[in-house]
């Protein structure tokens, strides 16, 4: 009988701590502070931000420079700011374009799969709706894996792919190797209620260390961006947003079936520090055997801000007509 009453009490604690947990990330969530929509890149002020409908989803986004299109897409729970350190460089040689996708920066936040045909779908849409041709499409992270799975697509206002640190290994995983915190934002991102949960507790202290997670050296990512991206987060629905993401991770990888349709030229580079193990990086290279390949020293998943120099120099290369 006794065995029997500590039974009892320990499951109506447990139970009244997880019920007290989720009220508490209720009211957490519920008292956000809204971020404000800034009217210009605190970066680049003289860059105007834009904004583009995409079949009824809003998409912010920048155009600036003169030169052949280079489309910058970026990682999964950033957004265009990554491009920061770069962006002024590559204007000197191309017309650049950089976007938020849907469920990131501040775009829109529509009620949709986010999956890896939900973000190609988005981006080809983007490439339709301002009818870019000779297109370099530019992407890390999940961003790379887009580039790559258009070009498996055909899609014919592509001319060539940068595919930096692609995310299309161990099931769209990867995040859980960038850090403790990572780990744990990841597994509980599966486990219905307790995901959410997790999620609507997050503070800045956590998620500037699951960012910094992300580079080489911590130093890389600027404050004001970590300050920034993480008041990204707090705008109504975002975070559900990302959870989907998350669960719906495999198809990141599943999406690799694509790549050996590519007949375009392909560069595809990791960082050193990057969370890609050495067999995930051949996979993709027996995949595409004709791409130009390469290791970016001190480079972590972020590359544009661990090695902006690095990244600069990679796409002057291209623009000069290094394909091979």
């Amino acid at each position: 009988m006794g065995f029997e009453l500590f039974a009892a009490v320990f499951v109506a604690v447990f139970v009244g701590s997880a019920v007290g947990l989720w009220l508490l990330s209720q009211i957490t969530e519920a008292l956000r502070p809204v971020p404000q929509t800034p009217r210009t890149l605190r970066w680049a002020p003289e860059i105007p931000i834009s904004y583009i409908d995409i079949g009824g989803c809003k998409l912010r986004y920048i155009k600036a420079g003169r030169g052949p299109n280079l489309v910058l897409l970026h990682t999964l729970r950033t957004q265009l700011d990554l491009f920061e350190k770069v962006v002024p460089e590559l204007t000197r040689r191309f017309t650049v374009y950089a976007l938020d996708y849907p469920g990131h920066g501040y775009s829109d936040i529509p009620d949709a799969r986010y999956d890896a045909d939900f973000f190609a779908e988005s981006v080809a849409k983007f490439l339709d709706t301002f009818d870019l041709r000779d297109v370099t499409l530019s992407g890390v992270s999940i961003g790379g894996t887009i580039a790559l799975i258009l070009a498996g697509r055909h899609n014919p206002r592509i001319a060539r792919v940068v595919a930096i640190n692609p995310y299309d290994y161990a099931r769209g995983r990867g995040m859980a190797r960038s850090s403790p915190l990572g780990w744990l934002i990841t597994v509980a991102s599966d486990i219905p209620l307790v995901g959410e949960t997790v999620m609507r507790l997050r503070n800045f202290v956590i998620m500037r260390a699951v960012l910094q997670g992300g580079v080489a050296n911590r130093e890389s990512i600027p404050p004001a961006l970590l300050k920034e991206m993480y008041r990204v987060g707090n705008r109504p629905g975002h975070y559900r947003a990302f959870i989907r993401l998350l669960r719906r991770s495999a198809s990141w990888e599943a999406a690799t079936d694509s790549y050996k349709n590519i007949n375009l030229p392909v560069h595809v580079v990791w960082g050193d520090k990057d969370w890609a193990r050495p067999g995930e990086r051949e996979h993709d290279l027996r995949l595409v055997p004709t791409a130009q390949t390469g290791t970016v020293e001190n480079g972590g998943h972020f590359l544009p801000l661990d090695r902006p120099d690095a990244f600069v120099g990679l796409h002057l290369r291209i623009g000069n007509g290094s394909d091979g």
